[in-house]
């Protein structure tokens, strides 16, 4: 395991579980990492200091050096080609590359515009979750399928796909998407949070007064 010369810098927003994400490929690794709190509510993405790391003005953001880099599954791949010289997180093998990406594919699609929507409207108190969380409940039926005979959603080990799915999944409580009819999904996410080196993403309250 390569370690970098100097603490990786990691911009975030502490409810983001994309950020979430990101600064737990960090932990897994054992990286020394030091965070930077850019806080959504008050605008801090949108200033033209965050908006120079990142043109989308979204979080998260990590600085390694003197090499920048935005988007949470991109920060996921760099860390584990860059670091991880076991190539366990994502291994050389063409073919489970290409189901890693399959997974940082729906993480990208489904599992935001289910789960991550879902929580998002209901904390916050702004829009409609109604769809969302019936595609998070689609999504959620269906890993539970995949994970009928694999421990992992990839292989046999954990991978960088298994971290893009964790954060949203595990959180989906939070908007109104239960897990108490998926066992091997939850098994799935239990095995994640026993991981060496896993930290857990902020636990949040569903919005009362719609504000």
């Amino acid at each position: 395991m390569t370690r970098p010369a100097t603490p990786i810098t990691l911009y975030r927003f502490s409810l983001s579980g994309h950020a979430h994400r990101a600064q737990l490929m960090l932990s897994l690794l054992g990286l020394p990492y030091q965070i930077v709190e850019v806080d959504l509510r008050r605008g801090e993405h949108q200033t033209p200091e965050f908006l120079a790391r990142n043109l989308f003005g979204q979080v998260p953001v990590v600085e390694d050096g003197d090499f920048t880099l935005a988007d949470s599954n991109a920060i996921l791949v760099y860390l584990a080609q860059r670091y991880d010289t076991d190539r366990r997180w994502l291994p050389t093998d063409l073919r489970v590359q290409a189901e890693v990406q399959r997974w940082l594919g729906v993480a990208a699609g489904p599992l935001h515009r289910g789960p991550a929507i879902a929580r998002w409207s209901c904390i916050s108190g702004q829009g409609e979750a109604s769809a969302a969380q019936a595609i998070g409940k689609q999504l959620f039926e269906r890993v539970e399928q995949h994970l009928q005979t694999r421990a992992w959603l990839v292989d046999n080990a954990p991978t960088i796909a298994d971290v893009a799915m964790y954060s949203y999944t595990a959180h989906a409580p939070e908007g109104n998407i239960p897990l108490e009819t998926y066992p091997r999904l939850r098994a799935w996410l239990a095995r994640i949070e026993a991981l060496p080196g896993f930290v857990a993403m902020p636990a949040t309250t569903l919005s009362t007064s719609g504000s």
